[in-house]
């Protein structure tokens, strides 16, 4: 019985989540229009393009130190019928790095295994037409469960100037996999799935500046709701993913760049 099997099991079924609702749907629509707006306004003021929290002179000197600021961006009214929002940036500097680095990286899409593995099982472009890319990733995530998901986003990179630069990850489809990587492995139906993860955006933003480069790194995720009584075991996975899987990609990606 594979994982996501055996959690059907144990939750008696009452964890099929199929896909959000019409209202859950539109309200993350809602929500991502305005950070977008947000940070196309960021971009127009020409000014520094990484936002750091306040006080920002004593948040550098954290990241110049090698720390990473982690921001919970998560709305009070976060809770859509049948699913939750959520909303987490990070921010990390890497000494010596630029932003051509950088971009040069997260182009990269055949080196996402190794950089950002075991996250990242296989990643493939599936088109380009200059700086927009339709990709797919098989992705693993574990948290008291390990689910296993194929996901395909809809990637646009675009830079300020040379040193100051950005790129925007929408989901376009989420599947679960179940028994994966085995000989009976599957596309669990829309009806069969749990809404561990129903949509994710990503938005990197990157700047040149003190002798290295600042990056930071917002994602906007929509899950299912918590069944009352399966907090146990849904609860940790729905809620600390998220924030771990942040924590792991900025990890990874300065890891990277130093190498």
């Amino acid at each position: 019985m594979g994982a996501l099997q055996l959690l059907m099991a144990l939750t008696c079924g009452i964890c099929s989540a199929e896909q959000p609702s019409a209202e859950a749907g539109a309200g993350f629509n809602t929500y991502v229009r305005a950070l977008e707006a947000r940070l196309a306004a960021q971009r127009r003021q020409n000014a520094a393009l990484v936002v750091l929290a306040a006080p920002e002179a004593q948040t550098a000197a954290r990241l110049r130190s090698g720390e990473l600021v982690i921001e919970n961006l998560k709305p009070a009214k976060n809770n859509l019928p049948g699913a939750v929002l959520y909303d987490w940036r990070g921010t990390a500097f890497q000494p010596g790095a630029t932003a051509t680095d950088f971009e040069r990286l997260m182009r990269d899409f055949a080196a996402y295994p190794r950089i950002y593995a075991p996250e990242i099982v296989s990643a493939k472009v599936l088109s380009q037409k200059v700086d927009r890319y339709q990709a797919t990733m098989r992705v693993r995530q574990k948290h008291v469960i390990t689910v296993v998901m194929d996901t395909t986003y809809d990637i646009h990179f675009g830079q300020l100037d040379a040193r100051r630069g950005w790129s925007t990850s929408r989901s376009t489809q989420i599947d679960e996999i179940d028994n994966a990587e085995m000989k009976n492995e599957r596309v669990l139906s829309q009806a069969d799935q749990h809404g561990f993860l129903w949509r994710l955006n990503t938005y990197w933003t990157f700047e040149e500046r003190d002798g290295g480069l600042y990056m930071q790194i917002e994602s906007v995720s929509l899950a299912r709701s918590i069944p009352s009584g399966l907090g146990w075991l849904i609860g940790p996975f729905v809620e600390s993913v998220p924030r771990e899987s942040l924590e792991f990609t900025l990890h990874a990606t300065r890891y990277a760049l130093r190498r």
